[in-house]
């Protein structure tokens, strides 16, 4: 005998339109832990897509207060919080909880650096929706010594790019840096290890870069949350919103860099003050 089937169950279930998506794993993406880094542009949108996709427990980190240029591409900013100058991963918790009432999210007021870093090992997936690279490279060598995978995302105007790490199959972002990374990383570091303050200037943003470089680390994230890893970018993948037109790279691991040789040596952490 056939099962009854209540006149409208099916638009009841708030996920019933993601269950019919065959690769998507609903309970995984359910009990998953994430964690994201950065509550600007990015973090807004990956939020967002996260909790639509059904994530339940959310850690975010970032260290800024809200302000009026933010609102030209941040979906859960509002006036008021500008005028507060409320902390950003406050407000995004609160937003985010009014997507779905559902769900545990922690806000934490800081730098991604001055964070227990061993906190990751507790997650499934470390998203990066950050703006400088020395936090990105901070953050890149922790998920990868505790074997988490972390999801890069970047914007420069209409122009952005997505690079998955999934230690210890796929090279790091420390792998794909250049004289001009390092140029930057010795600025922002003296002599002492002291990290200090330099002007670094604004950089162009609007939306709709934005909207599609979070949804593909968010796509990227349930691939992996739904045992799909195989399907994830292997490379760097760049977006040009001016031309339509999306490109991968190839990189390769670097065997001298000190991510992998930390990991795999299980010597102190490269990034360790310690």
């Amino acid at each position: 005998m056939s099962a009854i089937i209540k006149a409208g169950a099916i638009d009841g279930d708030r996920f019933d339109r993601s269950r019919r998506i065959k690769w998507i794993d609903m309970e995984k993406i359910e009990s998953a832990r994430c964690f994201v880094a950065g509550a600007g542009a990015l973090g807004n949108e990956v939020i967002k897509n996260l909790v639509l996709s059904g994530v339940r427990s959310i850690t975010l980190v970032d260290m800024d207060f809200i302000v009026r240029s933010n609102l030209n591409r941040c979906v859960l900013f509002r006036e008021e919080d500008t005028l507060k100058k409320t902390m950003k991963a406050d407000v995004i918790a609160k937003r985010a909880k009014e997507l779905n009432p559902g769900i545990d999210i922690t806000p934490v007021n800081s730098r991604i650096e001055e964070i227990d870093s061993s906190c990751l090992k507790n997650h499934d997936v470390v998203f990066g929706c950050l703006d400088n690279i020395g936090a990105r490279m901070h953050l890149n060598a922790y998920a990868y010594f505790y074997g988490v995978p972390y999801i890069d995302g970047g914007t420069d105007g209409t122009t952005g790019k997505i690079q998955v790490v999934l230690p210890p199959d796929t090279p790091c972002l420390q792998c794909t840096t250049n004289k001009t990374h390092a140029r930057i990383l010795e600025k922002r570091f003296s002599c002492t290890g002291q990290d200090i303050s330099i002007y670094e200037p604004k950089i162009p943003a609007e939306i709709t870069t934005t909207s599609i470089i979070a949804a593909i680390q968010v796509r990227e994230g349930l691939k992996i949350l739904s045992g799909k890893k195989e399907y994830c970018i292997r490379h760097v993948c760049y977006y040009n919103g001016f031309l339509n037109t999306f490109d991968s790279f190839e990189v390769s691991l670097d065997p001298m860099c000190p991510v992998h040789l930390s990991k795999f040596s299980k010597s102190v952490h490269p990034y360790s003050h310690s």
